[in-house]
């Protein structure tokens, strides 16, 4: 099981990623383009152009720890900021994003099927 620290560090890479890159890929990335190091205990998000699959990069102490999440049903809320870069989350902004939810004003990104 995973468990994060309340004073863990979200950073949200600006622009699209290929989502085809894993360990090395993505933490080369981080230290290249974000200018931060990957081995910090901060995670890491990256987000690909159709917005429905999400990566996480995180050092948890012995290793690289690579998740993903692919949504069924809508995007993940990502900037629209055209430069990459990154922006900072909190922890409940963090949990909002992962649920689909626009964690700048929580709605979901889709909306649900009424059954009549």
């Amino acid at each position: 099981m995973l468990s994060f620290n309340a004073g863990l560090r979200v950073h949200l890479a600006l622009g699209a990623t290929d989502m085809r890159k894993g360990f090395d890929g993505l933490a080369a990335q981080v230290q290249t383009v974000l200018q931060a190091d990957p081995f910090s205990g901060h995670l890491f998000l990256f987000r690909g152009k159709r917005g429905d699959l999400l990566k996480a990069l995180w050092w948890d102490g012995q290793g690289l720890v690579l998740l993903a999440k692919r949504l069924e049903k809508g995007r993940f809320i990502w900037p629209t900021i055209a430069r990459e870069g990154v922006v900072m989350l909190t922890t409940a902004q963090l949990a909002m994003l992962l649920e689909g939810l626009d964690w700048r004003t929580p709605t979901p990104s889709w909306k649900p099927e009424i059954a009549v």
